[in-house]
């Protein structure tokens, strides 16, 4: 029975789409497997290894195809470039699949394509690749060589050798390739977390407690999280341990009101909901009886705002919001770098979680380092002061800013605090040590500021300043 789908296809589809197009790759990916979401785990799994290492290690494989093909990979079109990558990919780095499977699989595409007339082009350079795999000679020191080797553009390494040592630059690089297990948060506000691996075990699944966080857990050993009924029923929420510090560091107090301006798709928003919740919620259990203002009876004095600037966004957060079943927490459609008045003084907490180069998640996003430019840094670096320039006058006196960044790069973190701190001197960095488990403490930096680097913590990596407002002199 001939198969009315070929995963090889829909591969060469998403790195199309990625490459060429300039899609982001986990969107591409994620539409593609929901569309074919009948295939089967193993047919599933190989569209996603072969999309994602493919991108992975892609200054690497055209640095083979280079030495094997009379054709440079610029100078290849498109479709045969992309095929010949994924190809490559799987010659090197899956040893399950047979060479002379790849090698076949590809021409029938290259033809399906409407490239007959390459197939014998196909055919040598794969074959070559085969064959001389274990001679290609690769840099051997050097920036050059770390770009081959972890597949990263040379300005990136460059960027970082100004602010890291090498060993470290390395280290994040190997995690960068690493295969991480998913991290979730058990929502306390629907079960606890004693009580959550049992819950996943009888699923089918494995949790593994964190050890940053008691309600942090990493899974393996399932298909995919929408076949989950405790997914589903909203037992837990996919978020990094990094993006639940900074829930961490807000520590928001029952009865507080907050704001997160860059809020999609709503993660740590929801997490300080949840804290909200579950803080007035025992509050509500010590009250005596008939309190009208903190008894059983009344009503939620906290609120969450998780604001984004498109309704796309919001939408997102929305879903979230209603799997979550959290009554606290609202969307709201706004452009956090244009001032809101209306919201001047008014929040205990504000959060601003910006955009930003995202070179901290180049291990779950691993298009973001072909995307990002230096000039693309410099023009982030002005839009999150704009926003921190807006985000600033929503805090009342005596309150909270956190700021966060999924970045390494100085120039986005440390560099626009030190911005905030002279721009704004009714502000200044809160000493957050003792709001963080042990094994972090030491990577506080200016006592208010921790840097979390990907494989030297147990993380992806993250930037998270504390702000706290200065009160009126009475």
């Amino acid at each position: 029975m001939t198969k009315t789908v070929n995963e090889r296809e829909l591969v060469l589809g998403i790195l199309m789409e990625t490459v060429e197009n300039g899609q982001y790759s986990h969107i591409v990916l994620r539409d593609v497997l929901a569309k074919y979401q009948y295939l089967s785990r193993q047919e599933r799994a190989f569209i996603t290894r072969v999309s994602e290492g493919t991108l992975e290690h892609l200054i690497e494989i055209d640095y083979i195809l280079d030495q094997f093909s009379k054709v440079k990979v610029k100078k290849m079109k498109p479709v045969i470039r992309n095929l010949l990558r994924s190809a490559v990919y799987q010659l090197k780095y899956m040893d399950s699949v047979p060479d002379r499977a790849v090698c076949s699989e590809s021409v029938k595409l290259a033809v399906k394509k409407g490239f007959s007339g390459l197939r014998g082009y196909v055919n040598g350079v794969l074959r070559s690749v085969a064959r001389g795999m274990d001679e290609i000679r690769y840099p051997e020191k050097g920036t050059r060589a770390l770009s081959v080797r972890y597949s990263c553009p040379e300005w990136i390494i460059e960027l970082w050798k100004q602010s890291f040592d090498e060993d470290v630059i390395e280290t994040m690089l190997a995690d960068s390739q690493r295969v991480k297990p998913v991290t979730v948060r058990c929502c306390l506000n629907r079960t606890a977390p004693e009580a959550f691996a049992g819950i996943m075990e009888k699923e089918g699944v494995k949790a593994e407690p964190h050890p940053y966080l008691p309600y942090a857990f990493s899974l393996s050993g399932y298909d995919h999280l929408d076949s989950l009924d405790s997914f589903r029923e909203g037992l837990f929420m996919v978020q990094d341990v990094s993006s639940m510090l900074v829930g961490e560091l807000a520590d928001p107090q029952s009865g507080e009101r907050v704001i997160d301006v860059c809020a999609a798709p709503g993660g740590k928003a929801l997490h300080i909901a949840e804290k909200l919740y579950v803080k007035e919620k025992q509050c509500k259990e010590k009250a005596p009886a008939g309190d009208a203002v903190m008894g059983e009876s009344a009503p939620l004095r906290g609120h969450v705002e998780a604001r984004d600037l498109t309704e796309y966004k919001t939408d997102l957060i929305r879903e979230n919001i209603e799997r979550s079943g959290l009554p606290n927490i609202s969307a709201v459609c706004m452009d956090a770098s244009v001032p809101d008045p209306a919201s001047a003084g008014s929040a205990d907490i504000v959060i601003a979680d910006l955009p930003c180069s995202g070179l901290g998640v180049l291990g779950r996003k691993t298009d973001l380092k072909y995307k990002a430019s230096p000039e693309g840094i410099q023009s982030l670096v002005e839009l999150q002061r704009k926003i921190l320039s807006c985000a600033k006058e929503y805090v009342r006196p005596g309150g909270v800013l956190i700021y966060s960044t999924c970045t390494v790069d100085p120039a986005e973190n440390m560099d626009n605090v030190h911005w905030f701190l002279g721009q704004y001197p009714e502000f200044s960095l809160d000493d957050i040590s003792g709001r963080l488990c042990p094994e972090l403490r030491d990577s506080v930096t200016e006592k208010g500021c921790i840097q979390l680097l990907p494989g030297v913590q147990q993380s992806d990596g993250c930037f998270i300043a504390r702000f706290v407002k200065r009160k009126k002199q009475a």
